[in-house]
């Protein structure tokens, strides 16, 4: 961070403090503001997180979870005094203002200093500190190397521990991404030394799913998982009711993108999902071809070269038909080396 004198003298006298993130929070959103959180509140700060949004309740464990401030559940008049009387506003895990709804205009009318701290591409410049960096694989990660430049790495005990470790295993797809460097191991040994239990923190977020995720992921994978070998893609489309049918719940259909890219030969991968409001839109990606340029040109959207995500407010038809005429549009970037047998 530039400024990092500067930003610790900000620190040393107690302030009130809100940390937001970007909505539908993930456990990198949410572990990486409750880690910050819990470590503020260990140095005399006073610290609101709001959520713009709900979020799974695999990630309800995270110690603070009970505090948060979810903008969209009523609590608009609360969040929006917080944020008018803060001294200070971290901004976790989204690199525009835009990320946050309604309480992007909030945040930025706001005369408190703000702070980000993120790894997605294309930053908005709107922060007087920043912590920014590509090459993190989380945020989690920046805000443990913030908790350490700060001198203060004493201070992470088994709660912000695992919080942290909970971000940087689920953006690294328990490892397997390619942004899992040396660093993200290193970090990680860190945090098992204070006390984060991998093996419990992998269950709570990957093994305690409701009987209705577990029959909406058979019927996905049945039913509405579409294969383009020609463009060496695959996708589902998922209508509203769909959800409806099977009592879909936030977070039920994260991860769902990762098995069509989980197919040998596939280079992109997609999930396209009528909310109603709008159609949301996940892709992932393997090798040079970039999703966040693909999704930021055609879908309003953006995020990691492989990792992305958007949106379309035409029909969930309409959106599916946009997407398979840029797949042919974009067929010499898709071919792969794989041969793809369907």
């Amino acid at each position: 961070m530039q400024n990092l004198y500067s930003f610790k003298q900000l620190l040393s006298e107690p302030q009130k403090v809100v940390i937001t993130t970007h909505h539908k929070p993930d456990a990198d959103a949410l572990g990486s503001s409750l880690g910050l959180a819990n470590y503020l509140k260990i140095k005399g700060h006073d610290v609101t997180v709001i959520s713009p949004t709900d979020y799974p309740n695999f990630l309800a464990w995270m110690k603070g979870n009970s505090d948060v401030i979810v903008f969209e559940n009523n609590e608009q008049e609360r969040a929006k005094e917080l944020v008018e009387k803060a001294n200070i506003i971290f901004c976790l895990d989204f690199s525009g203002l835009h990320r946050i709804n309604e309480l992007g205009e909030l945040v930025r009318e706001s005369k408190a200093k703000k702070v980000l701290i993120d790894h997605h591409l294309e930053p908005e410049d709107f922060a007087e500190f920043v912590l920014w960096s590509t090459e993190a694989a989380a945020t989690a990660e920046l805000v443990h190397q913030l908790i350490n430049d700060l001198g203060d790495g004493d201070l992470i005990d088994k709660d912000i521990a695992e919080a942290l470790y909970a971000g940087i295993m689920t953006d690294t797809g328990s490892f397997k991404h390619p942004n899992t460097t040396k660093n993200v191991f290193l970090v990680c040994s860190d945090l098992i030394d204070k006390g984060a239990d991998t093996a419990k923190v992998a269950k709570l977020i990957y093994d305690t799913n409701s009987v209705n995720r577990v029959k909406f992921l058979g019927y996905a994978l049945n039913e509405k998982l579409k294969i383009l070998p020609e463009y060496n893609t695959a996708y589902f489309a998922i209508t509203a009711d769909e959800l409806k049918q099977f009592n879909s719940q936030t977070g039920d259909t994260e991860g769902l993108v990762n098995y069509a890219l989980s197919i040998k030969g596939i280079k992109l991968a997609a999930v396209i999902i009528d909310r109603t409001v709008a159609v949301k839109m996940s892709f992932r990606s393997v090798g040079d071809f970039s999703v966040n340029e693909f999704a930021r040109k055609n879908f309003e959207g953006g995020g990691h070269k492989n990792a992305a995500g958007g949106i379309s407010y035409e029909t969930l038809d309409a959106t599916v038909e946009k997407f398979e005429k840029l797949l042919k549009e974009n067929k010499e970037e898709l071919k792969s080396n794989h041969e793809l047998h369907v």
